[in-house]
């Protein structure tokens, strides 16, 4: 997963400017025949960037027209774009909503009019979705939480960034991290607040945590890879170089850091893999196909052992794992673990 700072501009603006293609209400194929699916996603995070060049070639593979939009982390902005979807009359809709409790007359619209709107990634709180795609993110915090405690050997002064607040991600992997320090009382949180996911927002942050907490911080827990990054900057400008660092995706930077030994591991949220299971969910409801609604995934812990191999999947041998993505998309809805792709560790059902 090349994701050079320029590509991901580009595919920001551009997905940015991309509007719906005119057609008829129930008009759920484009001209050429392919079936079109709405897809609505919080933003354009380096995760969301690598997902969408997952599903991009499941599209290809599958005679699929897909339809992106980026909401910028505004609920507004993606109301109105799910709005827009249902009323050109997409075959279905895909919401990486901006927060849990939106979207609810998008979704009771989409009911209605029979188009299968999927939640993948970030949940939606509502019963009416068509299925539901997600990870155990509280699994996940557990897990890098856990990291961490193991790390400091059970004591310690820990700071933990958080996603976007509201965020089924950010409420669920905050909920892990709990889950863990409740068996750690040796372990303090000096602070705990939101960076959005984002790498900048992560750097100012942690800038002000060390000025306010000094050499008393002793680890960092990110919900994130991007915000783990960006605490990463700052603990280096301040010569904090012995702090480590936990976090979650495995994006290209955050798996070379765990290589490189800067960050003490990272849980796999591979958004290739997964964003492809969400499309092949919501494909196969378009086509009134018989499909798990509501598979889950299961993030494996990526460290030192086994971070060379997702670094092949995610980087170094990419195309070659893309050219089988719509193939292992299509057996792990049938054994029912969407997360599986070989990372040692790993076991097949």
């Amino acid at each position: 997963m090349r994701l050079t700072t320029k590509f991901v501009a580009v595919a920001s603006a551009g997905l940015l400017g991309l509007g719906l293609t005119a057609c008829g209400a129930g008009d759920t194929e484009s001209q050429s025949g392919k079936t079109r699916i709405g897809v609505s996603v919080y933003d354009m995070s380096s995760f969301i960037t690598a997902g969408k060049e997952g599903m991009d070639q499941y599209a290809k593979d599958n005679n699929i027209e897909l339809v992106w939009n980026s909401a910028n982390l505004d609920v507004s902005t993606q109301a109105n774009q799910v709005d827009q979807m249902i009323n050109q009359g997409v075959a279905a809709i895909i919401v990486v909503p901006v927060q849990a409790d939106s979207l609810g007359p998008q979704v009771a619209s989409a009911k209605a009019k029979g188009i299968p709107l999927v939640p993948v990634n970030a949940a939606l709180n509502s019963k009416d979705i068509a299925a539901n795609v997600q990870p155990d993110d509280v699994k996940a915090g557990e897990q890098e939480m856990q990291m961490m405690a193991d790390k400091l050997g059970g004591k310690g002064n820990i700071v933990v960034l958080q996603g976007p607040l509201g965020q089924s991600g950010e409420l669920d992997r905050t909920k892990g991290i709990q889950n863990i320090l409740a068996k750690y009382p040796d372990i303090k949180v000096l602070a705990m607040d939101t960076a959005n996911w984002k790498r900048d927002e992560a750097v100012n942050k942690t800038k002000n945590w060390i000025s306010g907490f000094g050499p008393q911080i002793t680890g960092v827990v990110a919900e994130n890879d991007d915000m783990g990054l960006g605490a990463l900057q700052a603990l280096k400008e301040a010569g904090r170089t012995d702090v480590p660092i936990v976090g979650i995706d495995g994006i290209e930077d955050g798996l070379n850091a765990v290589k490189s030994g800067e960050f003490i591991g990272t849980s796999l949220q591979n958004g290739t893999v997964e964003l492809s299971a969400g499309l092949a969910v919501a494909n196969a409801l378009a086509k009134k196909e018989q499909v798990n609604t509501n598979p889950v995934y299961i993030m494996p812990a990526i460290t030192q052992a086994n971070v060379d191999v997702a670094i092949e999947h995610v980087v170094t041998k990419r195309a070659e794992f893309l050219a089988g993505l719509s193939e292992l998309t299509k057996k792990n809805l049938e054994t029912g673990d969407i997360a599986y792709e070989g990372i040692p560790g790993q076991k097949q059902p």
